[in-house]
């Protein structure tokens, strides 16, 4: 236990617990490590049956890493950002492939890191408080931890307009878009979490951990997004940014309206970038992509948007970014694609 992760057995379960109710359980360093070490030491626990994770508080499971400590580590550079990314990363990557039921309770606002370690999970769990986003291009960065290969395996192009947009899913949107696979009523998660730790699992317990979620899970309703996934395809399924702003203009809906108008208010060199890395992830396994996405992380350390798109919404509030270049129009594709050469000398992710 530690003041940031609560750590502990319960019945057949290992707990964790993010413990940052007041900066919305945002990542750190510390609790990454804390988090990969409880995970190794279950792995081969004949009494730890399971693994349960959720946050403190009611308002966030995790909202993401601690951003301004990536800030700070980009003016500094001090190396921290790099060395959080990629154990960070490694531990959505053993998340991913862990081989007891790994439950994420993702209750309250779930967005970035906080994606990273629910969504690789074998059971994702929202409440009708859960909002879902990766909102990275309205930082001068992309959808990470993974998050490239999340969205680019969503239906049709539903994965590249929420990695674009950044836009912020509620109730069957977050099912439909991938995010989780069963809701539940907030007023329930503790007695679930209870039942879930209580349980006296056999050799199945995958399936055991199904039919207790099966026996609290409410109906979500129908996915707005639905509604809209016709125009989604139509609009983003090109490759090239200048594109998909050019279908937006000619669809004239209202959708395609407040889309370009969001489109319009996010990092040009974080838009091209994030689309350029969801079509290579596309064919990618997801350690493959992790290993890009290090790659990226670490050149928006020395790109102009990613420190200040953080400046606009974390340090001076003034959400008025000064984006360099402004347009996207202006962003060079050799200037994308020099985000994904290797790092060399041993610095590109490697996974045990």
């Amino acid at each position: 236990m530690t003041e940031d992760l609560i750590v502990r057995r319960e019945g057949a379960a290992g707990r964790i617990t993010l413990n940052r109710p007041k900066a919305l359980n945002s990542l750190t360093l510390d609790m990454v490590r804390g988090m990969q070490k409880a995970l190794d030491a279950w792995r081969d626990d004949p009494e730890v049956r399971i693994v349960l994770i959720d946050g403190a508080g009611e308002k966030a499971f995790c909202a993401g890493g601690d951003i301004r400590r990536l800030w700070e580590s980009a003016r500094d550079k001090d190396g921290h950002a790099e060395t959080f990314w990629r154990e960070e990363y490694i531990l959505n990557a053993a998340i991913k492939r862990y081989p007891k039921p790994y439950v994420a309770l993702i209750d309250g606002i779930t967005m970035g890191g906080g994606v990273g370690v629910s969504a690789h999970g074998s059971h994702r769990v929202m409440t009708e408080r859960t909002m879902f986003a990766m909102p990275e291009t309205g930082i001068g960065f992309f959808p990470d931890v993974g998050g490239t290969h999340l969205l680019s395996h969503q239906p049709g192009e539903v994965g590249t307009y929420l990695a674009l947009t950044g836009a912020r899913l509620k109730g069957a949107d977050v099912i439909y878009a991938g995010g989780a696979d069963a809701m539940v009523d907030a007023a329930a998660i503790e007695t679930l979490a209870g039942e879930l730790c209580a349980a006296a699992y056999t050799a199945a317990a995958h399936e055991e951990v199904d039919a207790i979620l099966d026996a609290h899970a409410i109906d979500p309703g129908l996915a707005p997004l639905g509604d809209v996934k016709p125009a989604i395809d139509r609009c983003f399924a090109f490759d090239r940014m200048e594109d998909i702003l050019a279908a937006l203009e000619t669809e004239e809906s209202e959708f395609a309206a407040e889309t370009l108008k969001t489109l319009g208010q996010k990092s040009p060199t974080g838009l091209k970038l994030t689309l350029a890395g969801l079509r290579r992830a596309r064919a990618q396994s997801l350690e493959t992509a992790l290993t890009m996405e290090l790659r990226m992380s670490v050149r928006c350390l020395d790109s102009h948007d990613f420190s200040e798109g953080i400046r606009s919404v974390v340090v001076d509030k003034d959400h008025a970014p000064k984006w360099n270049p402004p347009t996207v129009a202006e962003v060079e594709d050799a200037a994308i694609e020099a985000f994904f050469a290797p790092l060399g000398e041993g610095r590109d992710l490697s996974f045990g």
